[in-house]
């Protein structure tokens, strides 16, 4: 791992894990994403009350999108002389404001102002948080402290929707804020409670990202990591219309499935620190493998509603120790500028969402839900074969 280390000083990992700290980190990114999707579920009581259409409702999904991906790649720089203990708390202070300027919104210039601070914490966060938790506990067990972080995600992406709505229809969409509201303050007082003062290490600036692309077969596994984004965001993006069109699943059938996708989903990224234990290398190949067979079988077979909601199920199962294998071949490539690098993987993710729902728009509109699929499956078959060619070309892609 020397050769990975070439600026900055590599904070020393702990003797013994600080389990409280991370969860306090899986709590945030709880709150974070549940206020993410939000909107989603609440867009039609909140166009109503505020007077607008669904459309302008929905510019404050697009608002904090497109302010992630501007902060993830500079975060790190702006805040490199700040203690990352009290950086974290930070986003967690911003979520809750964000959550605040929501509910009490008069307008909707005042909710795309609040979704923009929860912009910054979104990207700021996730830009942070595998190199956060290489400074929380012994590097053997990083990958199993990254999937309790990103468990986080898949309880929320479960819960988010649904709850929301429920709780829209129960108390209104402005009190649905507010409940948000609390989870970010429960986020915040562990995190007080929890996480160790952590100096900032190396002298992190703007040309640090750079610096870190040019490190050998950076440049590649971004390229893969961003292939295999794309090809899920493609897929996930047009699973409704697939599920409504080729199995004619109802709402009952399209409820069930959805939540089985988010149940595996949560099941393959408490799995994945175990697989990630075993081989980095295999992980990063067999996942999208496996997703882009499945997405192959359900383009050319997917007709038998059981048979989808099987496939469906796997397809979350394996996209469930994607995010957390990435972030734990970032830790590994480059342990010193892991903050840099995790801005270039959330700038990555953000662009495979926009590009992913772009082309999967085209396909879709050229040849239905099964030509998405037919796409996301060859994209994602092409980003194994990236990964096959960097573990031969060197190390870097080839990290067990």
């Amino acid at each position: 791992m020397s050769e990975c280390i070439s600026s900055g000083r590599l904070a020393a990992a702990p003797d013994r894990p600080a389990w409280g700290a991370v969860f306090g980190l899986a709590l945030g990114v709880f709150g974070l994403v549940t206020a993410e999707f939000l909107p989603a579920s609440l867009l039609t009581p909140m166009a109503g009350s505020l007077g607008v259409t669904e459309g302008m409702a929905g510019q404050a999904v697009t608002a904090t999108s497109a302010v992630a991906l501007v902060t993830s790649l500079l975060i790190a720089a702006a805040t490199r002389g700040i203690d990352r203990r009290w950086v974290l708390m930070g986003f967690s202070v911003l979520l809750i404001a964000s959550n605040l300027m929501v509910a009490f919104a008069p307008s909707l210039a005042v909710i795309l102002l609040g979704r923009v601070l929860l912009g910054i914490a979104i990207g700021g966060f996730w830009t942070m948080s595998a190199a956060t938790a290489m400074r929380l506990v012994p590097e053997a067990m990083v990958p199993r402290a990254l999937s309790l972080i990103f468990g986080g995600v898949s309880v929320a992406t479960i819960a988010a929707a649904p709850l929301g709505s429920y709780f829209g229809h129960l108390l209104g969409w402005r009190d649905v804020f507010l409940l948000a509201t609390s989870l970010g303050v429960v986020a915040l007082v562990w995190q007080a409670l929890t996480l160790p003062r952590m100096a900032p290490t190396g002298s992190t600036r703007l040309g640090t990202l750079v610096d870190v692309l040019r490190r050998p077969g950076v440049a590649l596994g971004m390229g893969a990591c961003t292939m295999v984004f794309t090809g899920h965001f493609a897929f996930f993006t047009y699973l409704r219309p697939f599920l409504e069109s080729v199995p004619g699943v109802g709402v009952n059938g399209l409820s069930a499935m959805l939540l089985g996708f988010g149940l595996a989903n949560f099941v393959g990224t408490s799995l994945s620190g175990l697989l990630l234990q075993r081989s980095l290398r295999m992980t990063l190949l067999l996942m999208p493998l496996a997703m882009g067979g499945i997405g192959l079988v359900l383009a050319g077979m997917g007709t038998l509603p059981w048979v989808v909601a099987a496939l469906v199920a796997l397809w979350g199962m394996a996209f469930g120790a994607v995010p957390v294998a990435w972030s734990t071949w970032l830790t590994r490539v480059v342990p010193d500028e892991a903050e840099s690098g995790g801005g270039l993987i959330v700038a990555a993710v953000q662009l495979a969402i926009t590009v992913g729902a772009a082309a999967g728009g085209v396909a879709f509109d050229a040849g239905g839900a099964q030509g998405v699929f037919a796409g996301s499956s060859v994209l994602l078959l092409g980003a194994a074969l990236v990964i096959v060619r960097g573990a031969r070309r060197g190390p870097v892609l080839g990290a067990s």
